[in-house]
């Protein structure tokens, strides 16, 4: 299956390096092409760069690396592109709050997860997947020596969870599954799976299972 990471800031530039750190050849596209193409020559050959509609085109899996709000207009706006897609989001629905910190811009019992669940069209599937750890932790664990960190993750459907799950372990972490996206509240920020929430940390998997 090809996946494609469109957006590629802080997270979807540190999930395309640790996928083709791990083997794993990726598409890549921004709104700036130049920055694509930048971060294709970086990546060895692992990667391709392309426009936002070529990404979508062409792969199977599709992580929408944006922010929250980004991926609510972007579900809209590529609505028939997205058809039989595995749609994978990181997001966190939160924003700056005025005093250097950041709050939450959804309902507290609302997740991001089950809001772009709603949005996509029929045929699509969403992964709630790459978002529980912070993009420097993201970066510094992939891969760690010793017990590999966990990133959890959250599907309705099996095979879909099980392609990302291929994904995570490709990026060099243990993938841990936490149920279907209703959960996904608990593996965003402020969540009690995530690092910016009760677990405070890259966790193992022992840690993960205790967690659960």
């Amino acid at each position: 299956m090809k996946t494609a990471i469109v957006g590629l800031g802080n997270i979807g530039s540190r999930i395309a390096k640790n996928l083709t750190s791990g083997g794993h050849s990726v598409i890549v596209a921004d709104r700036d092409l130049a920055k694509a193409a930048q971060l294709a020559a970086r990546l060895s050959g692992e990667a391709e760069s392309t426009s936002i509609e070529g990404a979508l085109k062409s792969a199977d899996i599709v992580i929408l690396a944006i922010w929250f709000q980004a991926i609510k207009e972007f579900v809209v706006e590529h609505r028939n592109e997205l058809v039989g897609k595995i749609v994978v989001d990181p997001s966190n629905p939160i924003a700056p709050n005025g005093t250097g910190g950041f709050k939450k811009i959804i309902p507290a019992d609302q997740s991001a997860g089950a809001i772009i669940a709603g949005l996509l069209p029929p045929g699509a599937t969403l992964v709630k997947a790459f978002g529980t750890l912070g993009a420097e932790s993201l970066g510094a664990t992939a891969r760690r020596p010793g017990e590999p960190a966990v990133l959890f993750y959250a599907t309705d459907e099996p095979q879909a969870g099980k392609a990302v799950a291929e994904l995570i372990t490709a990026s060099g972490f243990t993938p841990v599954n936490v149920g279907g996206i209703d959960r996904s509240i608990r593996i965003e920020v402020g969540g009690d799976l995530h690092e910016f929430g009760q677990l405070g940390k890259p966790v193992s998997i022992e840690e993960a299972r205790a967690a659960l």
